[in-house]
């Protein structure tokens, strides 16, 4: 088992608290939740709905702040930031992958990947074409760079999100449900690609309700009621690659 604790903390949350106001009462969504995560670690985030996963995720992604404690993401205390500022930082240290892809219909695989590079002034147009492509090859999808979405499966639409979310070599993966809208086999296809980017260093957070997932990454935080319930290390990572080839075929 990889000891990552040598390594550098690249999220830090320190006692931080999410409240509400729904009417005249006070949510608690978050209730002094603290942990690091350490530079090349494959984390999972489960719990049930209500369990404060969404709140906790919103936070990890600079979308909000906290009420009280600190977050903070590759070094840099994101609370007392203003949005604008946020926004630059997720942007730069934060690669998103979403449940539903969030890919732009008419555009092509590049396009959709040149994306995050829009914003970053120190990539010319031939410079962000050029990662486009290279990302999108290394998520096995270089025969498919002019498609658009309507003319790619699920699976490949979820690759091109993959690749948009490295584009930008961001100190984070943060996935949200990333393998929900996908079929068994197609799940497990991606799996194999999230457990290649944990073996190349790539430090990853996998937000899910599928207990399953936990196996195959090396750590795995579970929510209940706005705090941590259980945070252990996982001394057996299954392989994904095991799992898909024991799948029976589509014609079994």
């Amino acid at each position: 088992m990889e000891n990552y604790e040598k390594n550098k903390v690249v999220i830090e949350l320190q006692n931080v608290k999410r409240d509400f106001i729904v009417g005249s009462e006070v949510v608690k969504a978050l209730r002094g939740v603290s942990f690091k995560i350490h530079e090349g670690e494959f984390v999972t985030i489960m719990g049930t709905s209500g369990s404060g996963k969404s709140t906790l995720l919103n936070q990890l992604g600079c979308l909000d702040t906290p009420t009280s404690g600190e977050y903070i993401l590759d070094g840099t205390p994101v609370r007392q930031m203003r949005r604008s500022e946020r926004a630059i930082l997720r942007n730069r240290k934060i690669g998103f992958i979403f449940q539903n892809y969030n890919l732009l219909a008419k555009t092509t695989a590049v396009e959709n990947v040149e994306l995050p590079l829009m914003y970053n002034k120190n990539y010319s147009a031939k410079q962000r074409k050029q990662a486009a492509i290279e990302a999108l090859k290394a998520v096995g999808l270089g025969d498919r760079l002019e498609h658009k979405s309507n003319q790619m499966s699920g699976g490949q639409m979820q690759r091109v999100a993959i690749a948009r979310a490295l584009v930008n070599n961001p100190a984070v993966v943060l996935a949200d449900e990333a393998t929900g809208n996908l079929d068994t086999r197609t799940s497990f296809e991606i799996l194999c690609l999230f457990q290649d980017l944990h073996r190349q260093g790539r430090t990853i957070i996998f937000v899910t309700h599928n207990p399953e997932i936990a196996q195959y990454s090396s750590r795995n935080i579970m929510l209940r009621d706005g705090v941590i319930c259980e945070d252990r290390l996982n001394e057996n990572i299954q392989d994904a690659r095991k799992a898909l080839a024991a799948l029976p075929k589509d014609n079994d």
